[in-house]
C-alpha cells in the first residue's frame, strides 16, 4: 500500500537538512531522477520485487497508484515529502510542472523481468481520493 510521509527535516540559519533513512526494506541500489517531462504520464507499471521512494525535489507532480484493491492520487510538491511504493503498487507519474525534478530511490537494480506492465483489472483514472501533505 502506498505511504505518503513527511521526511525528518532540520532547520537552521545555514539552511535545511532533510533525511531519508529506514523507510523501505533493503539498501538503496538505484537512484534516478525525471525532469523536463512532457505531458505524457511516466511509469505505467508495478514490480515483482522493487520498492521505490519518490521525492519531488523541485516543482510538483501527481502520482496515480492502484494496489490491486484501491486507487489513489498523491500530489508531490515539497522536497521533504516522500511517497513509498511497494512492489504491488501499479503507478504512473503525471502532471509535471515545467520545473519539476522527481527523484526516485529503489532498493533493486534495474531488471526488465522485475517489471509488470499490465494494470490490475480495469483501471479508472478518476480521482477517488487525493492525498497531499501540502494541504
Amino acid at each position: 500500500m502506498p505511504n505518503l510521509l513527511e521526511l525528518n527535516t532540520f532547520h537552521s540559519e545555514s539552511g535545511n537538512l532533510t533525511v531519508f533513512e529506514k523507510l523501505m526494506p533493503g539498501t538503496i541500489k538505484r537512484v534516478f531522477y525525471i525532469y523536463g517531462a512532457s505531458h505524457i504520464p511516466r511509469g505505467g507499471h508495478r514490480h515483482h520485487r522493487t520498492w521505490n521512494a519518490l521525492i519531488c525535489l523541485h516543482g510538483k507532480c501527481r502520482v496515480y497508484v492502484h494496489n490491486g484493491e484501491e486507487e489513489s492520487h498523491f500530489t508531490l510538491d515539497k522536497p521533504n515529502t516522500c511517497l513509498i511504493l511497494e512492489p504491488r503498487d501499479w503507478h504512473t507519474m503525471e502532471d509535471f510542472s515545467e520545473d519539476a525534478i522527481l527523484l526516485v530511490l529503489s532498493n533493486e537494480y534495474y531488471a526488465v523481468e522485475d517489471y509488470i506492465d499490465e494494470p490490475y483489472g480495469e483501471v479508472h483514472f478518476a480521482e477517488p481520493s487525493t492525498s497531499s501533505i501540502s494541504k
